[in-house]
């Protein structure tokens, strides 16, 4: 019944009592409040445990869904201070704990990056499988949801530092990806790419495959 309903993310405290339903008392989200449980966005684990602010061991994907949450209260509801503790000291001076998990969003949002850049020059297959035909894997241009005035030909891609491959779509026409305006090149799109690998038994131009 006391005036006044906050929780922190990251150290940032917001006044979220337009969304008392939620954050108040028998409300879904009420083990947030009044603390930084910012650990539990990534999470979702909202025992006891889990409602806490150590975000040293999360993943990239973990420390970019904290970075949307953080961004989600900041368009949402009032910013009314920072909290002493982890991520800030008396001065309101953000600590370590602070720049390094800033450093872990810059370099999951750096990653993210990378992934999309990825899948638009390597969208991935359609593939199907069924025990009386076995594996398809073909292209289209909407193959991956990635939309494109190209259809490709299916190839593994071997990822470094990664063990297994999976199978994408390949440009088989025009300069290299990254290389729009090279006029020396092979004509021969990403075929070339030394991370690639044609799937045997298939014809290395063709748009489908199917291995028995």
């Amino acid at each position: 019944g006391e005036p006044g309903l906050y929780l922190a993310v990251l150290g940032r405290v917001f006044d979220v009592e337009r969304g008392r339903k939620h954050y108040g008392p028998g409300g879904t989200y009420s083990g947030l409040a009044g603390r930084d449980a910012t650990r539990a966005f990534a999470t979702g684990d909202f025992t006891q445990a889990g409602l806490v602010d150590d975000v040293s061991a999360l993943s990239a994907g973990e420390m970019l869904a904290i970075q949307s949450w953080l961004s989600f209260y900041r368009d949402s509801y009032d910013p009314v201070g920072k909290l002493v503790g982890r991520f800030y000291d008396e001065n309101g001076a953000p600590t370590e704990a602070l720049r390094q998990a800033e450093a872990a969003i810059e370099e999951a949002l750096k990653l993210k990056a990378e992934n999309e850049q990825r899948k638009q020059q390597f969208p991935p297959c359609n593939s199907e499988w069924s025990s009386a035909k076995g594996s398809r894997f073909w292209c289209s241009k909407q193959s991956g949801g990635v939309n494109r005035d190209w259809t490709g030909v299916p190839r593994k891609l071997y990822q470094p530092g990664s063990r297994g491959s999976h199978c994408v779509c390949v440009r088989t026409t025009g300069p290299p990806w990254g290389q729009p305006g090279s006029s020396e090149h092979s004509n021969r799109g990403d075929l070339d790419n030394p991370h690639l690998q044609e799937y045997d038994g298939c014809h290395p131009l063709a748009q489908q495959c199917v291995l028995t």
